[in-house]
């Protein structure tokens, strides 16, 4: 076992020898350092990205699922089989029937290219209309900042209300005007203002605030096509329950759709948390390309420490057989060098963490990341700069404990 004193004396010589050559320890330093802040730069910004989309998904509903039209295909021999759109009927009708623990909304577009108009102001026609009923505000994770939600005898009387999105408001009214209770033109139809929607953002195909949500039954009055479509969304009460949720779900719809045993679903089933991993999976095969990056610059900066520590060696051959001809071992010599080694690995990997943990969350706050604290890649950090100094240091150390004393003294 090596003694306490011994462990000191090495580490002090350590330190005198990078002391004495600055220069070079700090460019050593500085290209380790490179490649940790690379790593743990990348990866931090992955890592608190992928916490961005978790948190904009669970925005746009937590814990949600929804039953939505399934998109045509194309067979074998060029036949599109066409699936029916979910009718109002099936919507309702489900959310009759569907007697688990969760809340159910429907919801259709009515357009997405109408024009609001307040007096002398209007929108461009690019603003999207959702008739919805009670339920789909929280549903779809929106909040009202302002006002109320439609109530369920407004739903069924088919009442003339809107609740709109907070971006609405600058492009309609005056600064300070009080928008709630006014009366606004949404296509030909007119409509009180009841409620304000909190500012959510338009990221991850959000119609963000600039939307005006009517009541479902006016939409199917005013807004009625041929071929309507309409989105049932499913809110259980215990996030728990999402997957039970959802095979519940899916088998109440295939008695309303009257499928057979053997006949596939003609509908889809949509999870905000399988649209959140789908992405993430797509990330991580950039984490993989900046894991890669950062292990090259890595092994680059091991083979300049390796031939520092070489020249290191050549340059103090003559105190290396001073030391040894005053009674040094060969193993004290090896550790003296290794020691030199592991410490200007620690210190590259101390500033590398440092500036890569700053630049990772710099890009991060940027593009609408989190802030965070990597502590597995801090670890990975000094553990791989541990490494790199144990590899780079093994070799000189070796041949610097090998040297013959006699020669050694005689080496100008």
């Amino acid at each position: 076992m090596i003694s306490k004193n011994l462990f000191k004396e090495n580490l002090r010589i350590a330190i005198s020898s990078i002391r004495s050559n600055l220069l070079r320890t700090v460019l050593t330093v500085f290209i380790i350092a490179f490649g940790i802040m690379a790593l743990v730069g990348i990866l931090t910004a992955i890592d608190s990205i992928k916490g961005s989309i978790n948190n904009q998904f669970r925005s746009m509903g937590a814990n949600t699922f929804n039953i939505v039209n399934r998109d045509n295909r194309v067979r074998v021999g060029g036949r599109v089989e066409r699936y029916k759109n979910i009718e109002y009927r099936d919507a309702k009708n489900f959310k009759e029937d569907f007697k688990f623990p969760a809340q159910v909304s429907i919801s259709t577009f009515a357009s997405e290219i109408a024009t609001v108009k307040y007096k002398s102001k209007k929108t461009n026609p690019n603003i999207p209309v959702v008739g919805s009923d009670e339920n789909y505000l929280i549903n779809s994770g929106y909040e009202i900042q302002k006002g109320r939600n439609f109530s369920i005898t407004e739903i069924e009387a088919n009442a003339h209300v809107v609740v709109i999105g907070s971006n609405l408001i600058k492009d309609l009214f005056d600064d300070g005007e009080e928008p709630l209770e006014k009366i606004i033109s949404i296509g030909n139809g007119k409509y009180k203002i009841i409620g304000i929607l909190k500012e959510k953002g338009s990221s991850f195909g959000s119609q963000g605030d600039k939307i005006c949500v009517l009541p479902i039954t006016s939409v199917r009055q005013y807004f009625s096509r041929p071929n309507m479509n309409f989105r049932i969304s499913v809110l259980p009460y215990d996030s728990k329950l999402l997957k039970s949720g959802i095979n519940e779900a899916t088998g109440l719809f295939r008695v309303i759709r009257k499928l057979r045993s053997f006949e596939d679903n003609n509908f889809s089933i949509e999870s905000s948390d399988n649209l959140a991993n789908l992405l993430i999976e797509n990330i991580s095969y950039v984490t993989f390309a900046a894991t890669l990056i950062g292990i090259i610059t890595l092994f680059g900066a091991a083979i300049g420490l390796m031939n520092i520590m070489l020249v290191s060696v050549t340059e103090r051959t003559k105190e290396i057989g001073i030391r040894k001809a005053i009674g040094a071992k060969s193993s004290i010599i090896r550790r003296q060098f290794l020691y030199e080694s592991i410490l200007i690995g620690q210190l590259g990997g101390f500033f590398g963490i440092i500036l890569g943990i700053l630049i990772g969350n710099i890009v991060s706050l940027v593009t609408g990341g989190i802030f965070i604290i990597p502590w597995a890649w801090i670890l990975g950090g000094v553990v791989i700069c541990l490494f790199v100094g144990l590899v780079s240091g093994l070799i000189p150390a070796i041949k610097a404990s090998k040297l013959d004393p006699i020669i050694s003294l005689r080496y100008e």
